[in-house]
């Protein structure tokens, strides 16, 4: 039984990343990538700058990750192809800036990155002991909140759900 499964026998209605940008035979992969990087080197080139190898070689890791990564990971998945950490923060920053990839901070106060572009909005939850992100969507919550701002007169312009606790392994061991 997958994780998704897991949640979907729960009566949970959510989806995981896998399911928001990759099909099941990566067919959207190449298509996704590239309209990523033409963003990047738009944005890139607004600022008199050019998407180099190093630069294109953090985003194809980025894109192509089934997880979230600290900038330390990207940093030792790429050193051997000459990316420096320097080279790592200022792209990070930079991919920050032109709203392609979002933050997550973990259990232990590290930021990992995601790839945002043409992603639904979802929350995350964030296991305390092995540190596993799992992406969530919940429409019922979101209308919760949507209402309560507006009952209130509060116009929102974003929002981080996040939740801590034990993913299920880690729930599993946990018990005595």
């Amino acid at each position: 039984m997958s994780r998704l499964d897991g949640f979907r026998a729960m009566g949970y209605p959510i989806a995981v990343r896998e399911l928001l940008i990759y099909d099941g035979e990566g067919a959207m992969r190449p298509a996704f990538a590239a309209r990523v990087a033409r963003v990047f080197a738009e944005h890139l080139a607004k600022n008199g700058l050019r998407l180099t190898g190093q630069r294109r070689a953090i985003l194809d890791l980025l894109i192509g990750s089934d997880r979230h990564l600290s900038q330390e990971e990207i940093h030792r998945a790429l050193r051997g192809r000459g990316v420096g950490r320097a080279t790592v923060f200022r792209t990070l920053k930079t991919l920050q800036e032109c709203g392609l990839a979002a933050p997550v901070v973990g259990r232990d106060g590290v930021p990992r990155f995601e790839i945002n572009l043409e992603r639904p909005h979802h929350d995350h939850l964030i296991c305390v002991e092995c540190g596993h992100i799992l992406e969530v969507r919940w429409p019922r919550l979101e209308k919760i909140q949507e209402a309560a701002c507006r009952r209130v007169g509060f116009v929102a312009r974003w929002h981080r759900h996040e939740v801590f606790g034990l993913c299920r392994d880690c729930a599993r061991k946990a018990r005595p």
